[in-house]
C-alpha cells in the first residue's frame, strides 16, 4: 500500500473513531450536558404523599446520587409552573389545571406529563354556621380555594358557573392553605374547595362540615388530581434521571395502596418536617382514606380541565393535546423495585 492509500485509511479510521466515540455520547446525553443539579417541586400535601415520603425519607437524593437533589416547596400549581418555565426547577408534582394553562401558554412546547401520582382528594367543607348543608348551596357564597387558576380553583369556577348558573364568580376568594383555617373562624369564608389534608384539617380544627368530594361530581367518580411534569428538554436529555425519580415514585405508589397503615406515620412525620408543625392526630389517616395513588394521568381529565380553562377564559383556545402525556420513561420501568 503507497503512502497516500495509507494516510487515507488512518485519516478514515479517526474519524470512525471520532465519529463512534461521539454517537456513544449523544445516546447517553441527548446532545446536552450532563446534568449535575435535580430541582424537584411538589406541595407538603398528602395528595403529593409520594413526593412528601421521597424526599423526607431521602430516596430521592439516594436514587439519583452522585447529582444533586434538590426539593422545592409550592402552595399550589401556578408558582410552581412558573418555577418550572424560568428552569429554577426540572421536575414537580402538580394538578392538571396548571398543565394545562402551561401547556397552551408554551404553544404545547413548554411541559410533559410523565406519570401520575394521585387522583380524587378533593373535599368541599363549610363553616359550621354557615347555612350550606349541600354542594347547590354554595351559589354566592364566600368560597376559599388555593390559589388562582389551580386545579381546585379551576373545578370550584366551573361548576359555579356550569352547574349553579352563576354569571361570575367573584366569590370565589383564592386563599393561601394555611389562612384558610383562621378566616373561616372569624367568618370570612363560608366553605373551601380544597385538596388534602386541607379538608380535613378545617373538619379536625375549624370545626367544618364536609358538604361533598369533588370526585362526586366526575361521571367515573375519579379524577386525576396531581401528575409529574418535566420539559421536553429535561425529558430528551436526562432520561435516566427521570426514570430513577418515577421509580421511587412507583415504590411509594405501591406501598401507600398495599399498607397504608404502615405509610401513615411516615407521612405525618414527612408533613411535620417539610412545615415544621405537626398536624392533628387522625387527619392523615382521614386524608389518606380520601385519595387514590396511581400513575395512570387519567387523560379524561385533562381533557375536562383544557375545556374549563377555556370555558373560564383561563385559555384563549382548546388544545391540541396529543402531545402533552409521554409516558415513555414510566413504561420502560420494572413492575416492582
Amino acid at each position: 500500500m503507497n503512502r497516500l492509500a495509507l494516510s487515507a485509511v488512518v485519516l478514515v479510521c479517526l474519524l470512525c473513531q471520532f465519529g463512534c466515540d461521539n454517537g456513544k455520547e449523544a445516546s447517553t446525553s441527548a446532545g446536552t450536558a450532563p446534568v449535575t443539579e435535580v430541582r424537584l417541586g411538589f406541595f407538603p400535601n398528602v395528595t403529593h404523599a409520594q413526593a412528601v415520603l421521597g424526599v423526607t425519607s431521602g430516596d430521592f437524593e439516594k436514587a439519583v446520587a452522585p447529582i444533586k437533589f434538590t426539593p422545592q416547596q409550592f402552595n399550589a400549581g401556578p408558582s410552581l409552573i412558573e418555577a418550572l418555565f424560568a428552569h429554577q426547577i426540572d421536575v414537580g408534582y402538580v394538578g392538571p389545571g396548571p398543565v394545562i394553562n402551561a401547556f397552551a401558554r408554551s404553544h404545547g412546547e413548554g411541559i410533559r406529563v410523565i406519570s401520575g401520582a394521585a387522583a380524587n382528594g378533593v373535599l368541599i367543607v363549610a363553616r359550621k354556621d354557615s347555612g350550606i348543608v349541600m354542594l347547590t348551596d354554595l351559589k354566592g357564597r364566600k368560597l376559599a380555594t388555593p390559589q388562582h387558576g389551580n386545579t381546585q380553583d379551576i373545578a370550584a369556577r366551573h361548576y359555579l358557573t356550569a352547574t349553579l348558573g352563576q354569571t361570575d364568580t367573584d366569590n370565589i376568594l383564592p386563599i393561601n392553605n394555611t389562612d384558610q383555617f383562621s378566616m373561616m373562624q372569624r367568618g370570612q369564608i363560608d366553605a373551601a374547595w380544597v385538596p388534602e389534608p386541607w379538608g380535613s384539617l378545617l373538619i379536625s380544627q375549624a370545626g367544618a362540615h364536609l358538604v361533598g368530594e369533588e370526585k362526586d361530581l366526575w361521571p367515573d367518580k375519579e379524577f386525576s388530581l396531581t401528575v409529574i411534569v418535566t420539559t421536553p428538554e429535561f425529558l430528551a436529555g436526562h432520561a435516566d434521571v427521570l426514570a430513577k425519580l418515577l421509580a421511587v415514585n412507583r415504590d411509594w405508589t405501591n406501598r401507600l395502596n398495599a399498607n397504608p397503615a404502615d405509610c401513615i406515620p411516615k407521612l405525618e412525620a414527612g408533613l411535620a418536617t417539610l412545615t415544621g408543625k405537626a398536624l392533628p392526630a387522625g387527619v392523615v389517616a382521614d386524608s389518606v382514606s380520601h385519595v387514590k395513588f396511581t400513575e395512570e394521568p387519567l387523560p379524561a381529565t385533562l381533557k375536562a380541565n383544557d375545556q374549563w380553562a377555556f370555558d373560564l377564559g383561563f385559555s384563549k383556545q382548546k388544545s391540541d393535546l396529543s402531545s402533552l402525556v409521554d409516558l415513555s420513561v414510566l413504561k420502560k420501568l420494572p413492575a416492582n423495585r
